[in-house]
């Protein structure tokens, strides 16, 4: 097994910051400094920054969370962040982001090859978002949104919306891009600020009746359907 993938399933960190750990070469193999060709075999020594890699026993891991405003989507050692809220007794990684301010379905896993396959924008999963606004919302605002804007040289990718019944400040919005703050810059560019910015979907993973700063296992039902979606 390659030295990345080894560490990203060793629960250290996630196989992405492993690549970066063996690019600034603070991991060695039996004494020599790590590439990212370096094969891992039983038996090898492996340190980093000079202290030596201690293998947890790997038991998947999937689960779905609530997310509350304030929580940081990062796995780093910094207040508020996402796995010291949840707790978990596995070295978790959140797939993708939700930005601090806003709340909902978001993510975690300990199979770090599952996180690029469906966080990566490049392959168009849907992501579903309920949005309320400062003001009621104008049906040419959802027409313009659902075309495609540009944003700052970039153009949005065609979206589903549509306005919440009996509300007038509340819309719904499906994405398959996933644009840095991409909800909240579409609003500004209307002169609309965010109210409150909840994700309710992740492909076919639903926030249902999940309470806010609760997670739960994802069953094997909802587990299958998303395994077959990712093939």
């Amino acid at each position: 097994m390659k030295i990345d993938k080894y560490i990203g399933h060793s629960g250290y960190t996630s196989r992405r910051k492993a690549c970066v750990l063996i690019d600034e070469k603070k991991v060695t193999v039996n004494g020599k400094t790590a590439t990212f060709s370096t094969l891992v075999k039983a038996g090898d020594v492996i340190l980093i920054d000079g202290k030596e890699l201690q293998v947890k026993d790997f038991v998947p891991t999937y689960i779905m969370y609530n997310k509350p405003k304030g929580i940081e989507c990062t796995s780093e050692k910094i207040a508020d962040n996402i796995i010291d809220a949840i707790g978990h007794a596995q070295n978790i990684y959140p797939i993708g982001r939700l930005d601090k301010d806003s709340e909902g379905l978001i993510l975690l896993t300990n199979h770090t090859e599952l996180i690029d396959k469906i966080a990566n924008p490049e392959y168009g999963h849907e992501k579903e978002y309920i949005v309320t606004l400062n003001f009621p919302v104008r049906k040419q605002f959802l027409k313009e949104i659902s075309e495609g804007i540009t944003l700052q040289k970039e153009k949005t990718k065609p979206c589903v919306v549509s306005l919440e019944p009996n509300a007038k400040r509340i819309f719904r919005i499906t994405l398959t891009q996933g644009l840095n703050r991409q909800i909240r810059r579409m609003c500004n560019a209307y002169d609309y600020q965010v109210i409150k910015l909840q994700r309710v979907r992740i492909m076919n993973i639903k926030l249902g009746k999940l309470k806010l700063g609760e997670w739960r296992d994802l069953t094997e039902d909802e587990l299958m359907e998303l395994f077959l979606a990712l093939k």
